[in-house]
């Protein structure tokens, strides 16, 4: 709700149940933002999602992209 109030311009949830994501979907859209999972779909059962003020949403995608398509080393 964060963001469909305009305090924060995305926010990203990681561990979502359907339950969790559907009832904001709306909620965010009707204040101007966008909703997506991890790739850019429609989907509120892939168990993230995405939600934006709208005007960052493809660049926060492409991030999200970018940083889980990088090799990560372990460091020690």
């Amino acid at each position: 709700m964060l963001v469909a109030a305009g305090q924060v311009d995305v926010f990203v949830h990681l561990t979502a149940g359907p339950w969790d994501i559907a009832a904001a979907v709306p909620i965010v859209e009707e204040a101007g933002g966008r909703f997506s999972d991890l790739r850019g779909g429609r989907s509120i059962s892939t168990g993230a999602a995405v939600f934006t003020n709208g005007h960052v949403h493809e660049e926060t995608l492409d991030l999200l992209r970018y940083s889980t398509d990088r090799p990560h080393t372990a460091r020690g």
